[in-house]
Protein backbone atom coordinates (compact mmCIF):
# COMPACT_ATOMS: atom_id res chain seq x y z
CA UNK A 1 0.00 0.00 0.00
CA UNK A 2 1.28 3.40 -1.14
CA UNK A 3 1.44 6.23 1.48
CA UNK A 4 -0.77 8.55 2.47
CA UNK A 5 -2.69 11.51 1.34
CA UNK A 6 -2.28 13.92 3.63
CA UNK A 7 -5.26 16.87 4.23
CA UNK A 8 -3.68 20.14 5.95
CA UNK A 9 -6.50 21.93 7.36
CA UNK A 10 -4.96 25.44 8.91
CA UNK A 11 -7.35 25.20 12.24
CA UNK A 12 -6.53 21.84 13.34
CA UNK A 13 -3.71 18.58 13.34
CA UNK A 14 -3.13 17.01 9.51
CA UNK A 15 -4.91 13.59 8.92
CA UNK A 16 -4.16 11.14 6.40
CA UNK A 17 -6.38 9.66 3.69
CA UNK A 18 -5.38 5.91 3.23
CA UNK A 19 -6.37 4.06 -0.45
CA UNK A 20 -5.79 0.34 -1.02
CA UNK A 21 -7.49 -2.93 -0.73
CA UNK A 22 -7.82 -4.86 2.40
CA UNK A 23 -6.61 -1.72 4.67
CA UNK A 24 -7.74 -4.18 8.46
CA UNK A 25 -3.64 -3.65 9.53
CA UNK A 26 -3.59 -0.10 8.32
CA UNK A 27 -6.63 0.48 10.58
CA UNK A 28 -5.47 -1.56 13.22
CA UNK A 29 -2.81 0.45 13.71
CA UNK A 30 -4.83 3.26 14.01
CA UNK A 31 -7.48 2.80 16.30
CA UNK A 32 -5.01 1.93 19.29
CA UNK A 33 -4.98 5.47 20.02
CA UNK A 34 -8.53 5.13 21.55
CA UNK A 35 -9.58 3.23 24.42
CA UNK A 36 -10.69 -0.25 23.47
CA UNK A 37 -12.95 -0.40 26.12
CA UNK A 38 -16.19 1.14 23.56
CA UNK A 39 -16.52 2.77 19.75
CA UNK A 40 -19.36 3.65 17.75
CA UNK A 41 -20.21 2.94 14.12
CA UNK A 42 -23.06 4.27 12.40
CA UNK A 43 -23.38 1.95 9.21
CA UNK A 44 -25.02 2.07 5.88
CA UNK A 45 -28.17 -1.05 6.33
CA UNK A 46 -26.82 -2.09 2.81
CA UNK A 47 -22.92 -2.13 3.85
CA UNK A 48 -24.01 -3.85 6.96
CA UNK A 49 -25.83 -6.70 5.60
CA UNK A 50 -23.06 -7.36 2.82
CA UNK A 51 -20.00 -6.72 5.07
CA UNK A 52 -20.91 -7.41 8.86
CA UNK A 53 -18.03 -10.27 8.86
CA UNK A 54 -15.55 -7.48 8.09
CA UNK A 55 -16.49 -4.65 10.11
CA UNK A 56 -16.58 -7.22 13.08
CA UNK A 57 -13.30 -8.54 12.47
CA UNK A 58 -11.25 -5.18 12.06
CA UNK A 59 -12.89 -3.09 14.51
CA UNK A 60 -14.97 -5.37 17.18
CA UNK A 61 -12.33 -7.47 17.57
CA UNK A 62 -10.22 -4.51 18.86
CA UNK A 63 -12.98 -2.67 20.73
CA UNK A 64 -14.84 -3.94 23.76
CA UNK A 65 -18.15 -2.86 22.96
CA UNK A 66 -19.04 -1.67 19.06
CA UNK A 67 -22.51 -0.08 19.52
CA UNK A 68 -23.83 -0.07 15.60
CA UNK A 69 -26.09 2.01 14.61
CA UNK A 70 -27.59 1.09 11.16
CA UNK A 71 -28.66 4.02 8.31
CA UNK A 72 -31.86 2.92 6.34
CA UNK A 73 -29.76 3.42 2.77
CA UNK A 74 -30.72 6.48 0.25
CA UNK A 75 -30.59 10.24 0.53
CA UNK A 76 -34.10 10.72 2.41
CA UNK A 77 -31.95 9.39 5.75
CA UNK A 78 -30.05 13.07 5.79
CA UNK A 79 -33.03 14.49 7.47
CA UNK A 80 -33.62 15.78 11.20
CA UNK A 81 -35.39 12.26 12.19
CA UNK A 82 -32.42 10.20 11.44
CA UNK A 83 -30.43 13.18 12.95
CA UNK A 84 -32.34 13.37 16.40
CA UNK A 85 -32.45 9.31 16.61
CA UNK A 86 -28.48 9.16 15.71
CA UNK A 87 -27.74 11.93 18.40
CA UNK A 88 -30.50 9.92 20.55
CA UNK A 89 -28.09 6.65 20.49
CA UNK A 90 -25.20 8.28 21.13
CA UNK A 91 -26.12 10.34 24.15
CA UNK A 92 -27.86 7.31 25.61
CA UNK A 93 -24.60 4.98 24.99
CA UNK A 94 -22.84 7.02 27.55
CA UNK A 95 -20.69 8.95 25.09
CA UNK A 96 -17.64 10.73 26.12
CA UNK A 97 -15.26 12.75 23.89
CA UNK A 98 -12.76 10.50 24.20
CA UNK A 99 -14.91 7.42 22.45
CA UNK A 100 -14.87 7.44 18.76
CA UNK A 101 -17.19 7.35 15.89
CA UNK A 102 -16.70 5.38 12.68
CA UNK A 103 -18.68 6.47 9.65
CA UNK A 104 -19.09 3.13 7.58
CA UNK A 105 -20.95 3.58 4.15
CA UNK A 106 -21.40 6.39 1.43
CA UNK A 107 -21.41 10.13 1.12
CA UNK A 108 -25.05 10.16 2.42
CA UNK A 109 -24.12 8.28 6.55
CA UNK A 110 -20.87 9.84 6.28
CA UNK A 111 -22.76 13.38 6.02
CA UNK A 112 -25.18 12.26 8.36
CA UNK A 113 -22.71 10.77 11.13
CA UNK A 114 -20.15 13.49 10.63
CA UNK A 115 -22.65 16.05 11.88
CA UNK A 116 -23.97 14.01 14.48
CA UNK A 117 -20.42 13.45 15.47
CA UNK A 118 -19.54 17.11 15.51
CA UNK A 119 -22.43 18.44 17.73
CA UNK A 120 -22.69 15.20 20.51
CA UNK A 121 -20.86 16.70 23.62
CA UNK A 122 -19.62 19.53 20.66
CA UNK A 123 -17.56 17.11 19.33
CA UNK A 124 -16.22 13.39 19.54
CA UNK A 125 -13.62 11.63 17.34
CA UNK A 126 -14.30 10.85 13.58
CA UNK A 127 -13.09 8.45 11.61
CA UNK A 128 -14.40 7.85 7.62
CA UNK A 129 -14.54 4.44 6.20
CA UNK A 130 -16.24 5.08 2.94
CA UNK A 131 -17.42 1.94 0.65
CA UNK A 132 -18.88 3.72 -2.35
CA UNK A 133 -16.94 5.01 -5.39
CA UNK A 134 -18.30 8.58 -4.67
CA UNK A 135 -17.43 8.80 -0.94
CA UNK A 136 -14.16 7.89 -1.65
CA UNK A 137 -13.55 10.32 -4.22
CA UNK A 138 -15.66 13.06 -2.21
CA UNK A 139 -17.62 13.30 0.64
CA UNK A 140 -15.23 11.66 3.14
CA UNK A 141 -12.84 14.28 2.28
CA UNK A 142 -12.84 17.75 3.54
CA UNK A 143 -14.87 17.71 6.87
CA UNK A 144 -18.70 19.19 4.76
CA UNK A 145 -21.11 17.12 7.31
CA UNK A 146 -24.85 17.64 7.28
CA UNK A 147 -28.73 17.02 6.18
CA UNK A 148 -30.80 17.83 3.71
CA UNK A 149 -33.97 20.29 4.55
CA UNK A 150 -37.58 20.90 2.19
CA UNK A 151 -36.00 24.11 1.32
CA UNK A 152 -32.60 22.40 -0.57
CA UNK A 153 -29.95 19.93 0.15
CA UNK A 154 -27.32 19.99 2.78
CA UNK A 155 -28.69 23.02 4.09
CA UNK A 156 -28.00 22.05 7.64
CA UNK A 157 -24.60 21.13 8.83
CA UNK A 158 -21.06 21.97 10.18
CA UNK A 159 -17.30 21.67 8.75
CA UNK A 160 -16.38 19.15 11.34
CA UNK A 161 -12.76 17.34 9.79
CA UNK A 162 -12.24 13.92 10.75
CA UNK A 163 -9.17 11.99 12.48
CA UNK A 164 -8.54 9.70 9.44
CA UNK A 165 -10.35 8.24 5.91
CA UNK A 166 -9.63 4.85 5.47
CA UNK A 167 -10.43 4.24 1.71
CA UNK A 168 -10.90 0.17 1.34
CA UNK A 169 -11.32 -0.82 -2.07
CA UNK A 170 -12.57 -4.35 -0.99
CA UNK A 171 -15.95 -2.63 0.00
CA UNK A 172 -16.36 -1.62 -3.82
CA UNK A 173 -16.26 -5.21 -5.57
CA UNK A 174 -20.18 -5.37 -4.19
CA UNK A 175 -21.27 -1.36 -5.38
CA UNK A 176 -24.35 -2.03 -7.53
CA UNK A 177 -23.91 -0.68 -11.25
CA UNK A 178 -25.91 2.91 -10.14
CA UNK A 179 -23.77 3.50 -7.50
CA UNK A 180 -20.67 3.15 -9.52
CA UNK A 181 -21.96 5.76 -11.81
CA UNK A 182 -22.71 7.80 -9.06
CA UNK A 183 -19.65 8.47 -8.11
CA UNK A 184 -18.04 8.86 -11.58
CA UNK A 185 -19.59 11.94 -11.86
CA UNK A 186 -17.34 13.03 -9.19
CA UNK A 187 -14.61 12.21 -10.96
CA UNK A 188 -15.72 13.57 -14.37
CA UNK A 189 -16.29 17.19 -12.34
CA UNK A 190 -12.42 16.88 -11.02
CA UNK A 191 -11.63 16.53 -14.86
CA UNK A 192 -13.50 19.70 -16.08
CA UNK A 193 -12.01 21.58 -13.11
CA UNK A 194 -8.58 20.48 -12.34
CA UNK A 195 -7.25 17.70 -14.56
CA UNK A 196 -8.60 17.02 -18.32
CA UNK A 197 -6.42 13.99 -18.40
CA UNK A 198 -9.32 12.41 -16.43
CA UNK A 199 -11.93 12.87 -18.48
CA UNK A 200 -9.82 10.71 -20.82
CA UNK A 201 -8.96 8.59 -18.23
CA UNK A 202 -12.09 7.28 -16.92
CA UNK A 203 -13.88 6.85 -20.28
CA UNK A 204 -10.85 4.33 -21.18
CA UNK A 205 -11.31 2.83 -17.88
CA UNK A 206 -15.35 2.70 -17.64
CA UNK A 207 -15.07 1.12 -21.78
CA UNK A 208 -12.28 -1.57 -20.96
CA UNK A 209 -12.57 -5.34 -19.73
CA UNK A 210 -10.97 -4.09 -15.59
CA UNK A 211 -14.20 -1.38 -15.82
CA UNK A 212 -15.26 -2.84 -13.08
CA UNK A 213 -12.03 -3.70 -10.94
CA UNK A 214 -12.02 -1.78 -7.97
CA UNK A 215 -7.74 -1.60 -8.06
CA UNK A 216 -8.10 -0.53 -11.45
CA UNK A 217 -9.98 2.52 -9.94
CA UNK A 218 -7.12 2.51 -7.48
CA UNK A 219 -5.14 5.80 -9.42
CA UNK A 220 -8.49 7.53 -10.53
CA UNK A 221 -9.53 7.72 -6.93
CA UNK A 222 -6.06 8.30 -5.62
CA UNK A 223 -5.56 11.54 -8.08
CA UNK A 224 -9.19 12.39 -7.29
CA UNK A 225 -8.70 12.47 -4.09
CA UNK A 226 -5.53 14.75 -4.22
CA UNK A 227 -7.51 17.09 -6.15
CA UNK A 228 -10.03 17.22 -3.51
CA UNK A 229 -7.07 17.87 -0.68
CA UNK A 230 -5.76 20.37 -2.67
CA UNK A 231 -8.96 22.65 -3.36
CA UNK A 232 -9.85 22.12 0.70
CA UNK A 233 -6.21 22.63 2.28
CA UNK A 234 -6.27 25.85 0.37
CA UNK A 235 -9.49 26.78 1.55
CA UNK A 236 -11.00 24.61 4.24
CA UNK A 237 -14.27 26.80 4.77
CA UNK A 238 -15.18 27.20 1.47
CA UNK A 239 -14.60 31.34 1.42
CA UNK A 240 -13.28 31.15 -2.37
CA UNK A 241 -11.97 28.62 -4.31
CA UNK A 242 -13.09 25.51 -2.67
CA UNK A 243 -16.37 26.92 -4.13
CA UNK A 244 -14.73 25.05 -7.65
CA UNK A 245 -15.92 21.51 -6.37
CA UNK A 246 -19.22 22.50 -6.34
CA UNK A 247 -19.10 22.92 -10.48
CA UNK A 248 -22.48 21.58 -11.64
CA UNK A 249 -23.97 21.01 -8.02
CA UNK A 250 -26.47 24.18 -8.14
CA UNK A 251 -28.07 22.60 -10.71
CA UNK A 252 -27.61 18.99 -9.37
CA UNK A 253 -29.66 20.15 -6.10
CA UNK A 254 -32.36 21.52 -7.51
CA UNK A 255 -32.95 17.86 -9.81
CA UNK A 256 -32.92 16.23 -5.95
CA UNK A 257 -34.64 18.46 -4.41
CA UNK A 258 -37.13 18.00 -7.11
CA UNK A 259 -37.11 14.02 -6.97
CA UNK A 260 -37.82 14.51 -2.98
CA UNK A 261 -33.83 13.08 -2.39
CA UNK A 262 -34.96 9.53 -3.69
CA UNK A 263 -35.91 9.74 -7.29
CA UNK A 264 -32.34 10.95 -8.70
CA UNK A 265 -28.96 9.88 -7.09
CA UNK A 266 -26.59 12.97 -6.13
CA UNK A 267 -24.37 11.86 -8.93
CA UNK A 268 -26.88 11.76 -11.90
CA UNK A 269 -27.93 14.64 -10.57
CA UNK A 270 -24.40 16.44 -10.91
CA UNK A 271 -23.93 14.93 -14.73
CA UNK A 272 -27.41 16.31 -15.55
CA UNK A 273 -26.29 19.64 -13.96
CA UNK A 274 -22.51 19.72 -15.56
CA UNK A 275 -24.37 19.67 -18.72
CA UNK A 276 -25.92 22.83 -17.58
CA UNK A 277 -22.83 24.83 -16.39
CA UNK A 278 -20.88 23.94 -19.77
CA UNK A 279 -24.15 25.70 -21.87
CA UNK A 280 -23.94 28.59 -19.99
CA UNK A 281 -20.24 28.75 -19.99
CA UNK A 282 -19.98 28.25 -23.81
CA UNK A 283 -22.84 30.75 -23.86
CA UNK A 284 -20.17 33.58 -22.14
CA UNK A 285 -17.67 32.83 -24.02
CA UNK A 286 -15.80 29.54 -23.90
CA UNK A 287 -15.78 27.02 -25.92
CA UNK A 288 -15.98 23.42 -23.91
CA UNK A 289 -16.56 20.31 -26.02
CA UNK A 290 -19.92 18.50 -24.92
CA UNK A 291 -18.17 15.00 -26.70
CA UNK A 292 -16.71 15.21 -22.96
CA UNK A 293 -19.80 14.72 -21.32
CA UNK A 294 -21.53 12.83 -24.61
CA UNK A 295 -19.39 9.98 -24.49
CA UNK A 296 -19.98 9.24 -20.95
CA UNK A 297 -24.06 9.79 -21.73
CA UNK A 298 -24.41 6.06 -22.07
CA UNK A 299 -23.52 5.25 -18.71
CA UNK A 300 -26.12 6.96 -17.37
CA UNK A 301 -29.70 5.77 -17.13
CA UNK A 302 -31.12 8.93 -16.38
CA UNK A 303 -34.62 10.52 -17.76
CA UNK A 304 -35.41 14.01 -16.09
CA UNK A 305 -39.26 13.70 -18.02
CA UNK A 306 -40.69 13.68 -14.83
CA UNK A 307 -39.64 16.98 -13.38
CA UNK A 308 -42.61 18.33 -12.72
CA UNK A 309 -41.37 22.19 -13.01
CA UNK A 310 -41.01 24.79 -15.41
CA UNK A 311 -37.46 25.91 -16.04
CA UNK A 312 -38.67 29.42 -14.67
CA UNK A 313 -39.28 27.74 -11.68
CA UNK A 314 -36.37 25.28 -11.30
CA UNK A 315 -34.43 28.70 -11.70
CA UNK A 316 -36.24 29.96 -8.86
CA UNK A 317 -35.41 27.17 -7.22
CA UNK A 318 -31.76 27.68 -7.69
CA UNK A 319 -31.86 30.96 -5.22
CA UNK A 320 -32.09 28.84 -1.94
CA UNK A 321 -28.87 27.53 -2.68
CA UNK A 322 -25.67 27.96 -0.08
CA UNK A 323 -23.78 30.03 -2.93
CA UNK A 324 -26.33 32.32 -3.35
CA UNK A 325 -25.00 35.82 -2.40
CA UNK A 326 -27.11 39.05 -2.01
CA UNK A 327 -30.32 37.48 -4.13
CA UNK A 328 -28.16 36.48 -6.75
CA UNK A 329 -27.19 33.14 -7.80
CA UNK A 330 -23.35 32.32 -8.39
CA UNK A 331 -22.38 29.23 -10.31
CA UNK A 332 -19.14 27.60 -10.77
CA UNK A 333 -18.55 27.35 -14.85
CA UNK A 334 -15.48 27.12 -16.80
CA UNK A 335 -13.33 29.55 -19.16
CA UNK A 336 -11.71 26.41 -20.70
CA UNK A 337 -11.59 22.90 -19.11
CA UNK A 338 -9.10 22.98 -15.84
CA UNK A 339 -9.90 26.91 -15.40
CA UNK A 340 -12.97 27.13 -13.51
CA UNK A 341 -14.85 30.73 -12.05
CA UNK A 342 -16.87 31.56 -10.11
CA UNK A 343 -19.85 34.06 -11.62
CA UNK A 344 -22.81 36.04 -9.99
CA UNK A 345 -25.19 35.35 -12.44
CA UNK A 346 -27.78 38.31 -12.84
CA UNK A 347 -29.25 36.87 -15.93
CA UNK A 348 -32.03 34.43 -15.03
CA UNK A 349 -32.71 34.38 -18.95
CA UNK A 350 -29.89 32.43 -19.86
CA UNK A 351 -29.89 30.44 -16.64
CA UNK A 352 -33.79 28.84 -17.37
CA UNK A 353 -32.48 28.54 -20.79
CA UNK A 354 -29.73 26.50 -19.33
CA UNK A 355 -31.98 23.99 -17.66
CA UNK A 356 -34.10 23.65 -21.35
CA UNK A 357 -30.80 22.68 -22.36
CA UNK A 358 -30.60 20.14 -19.43
CA UNK A 359 -34.26 18.73 -20.40
CA UNK A 360 -33.23 18.16 -23.96
CA UNK A 361 -30.40 15.80 -23.38
CA UNK A 362 -32.39 13.52 -20.71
Amino acid sequence: MSDPITVSTGTRKEYPIYIGSNLGQSLYHFIQRFHPSKAFAVIDENVLDLHEAKIMDELGSYFEELLIYSVPAGEASKNFDQYQKLTDFILNNHAERSIPLFAIGGGVTGDLAGFAASTALRGIPLIHIPTTLLAMVDSSIGGKTGINHAAGKNLIGSFYQPEAVFSDLSYLETLENREWVNGMSEIIKYGFIADPVILDDIFTLSESASGRDPNAWKDLIKRSAMIKNKFVSEDVNEKGIRAYLNFGHTFAHVIEQCGSYGDYSHGEAVFAGMYGAVFVSNKLGSEIDLSNLNRLRPFYELSLKSLDRSSEDLTRMMRTDKKVKDGIIRLILLEQIGSPYIKEMDNEDLITASWEFIRSRF
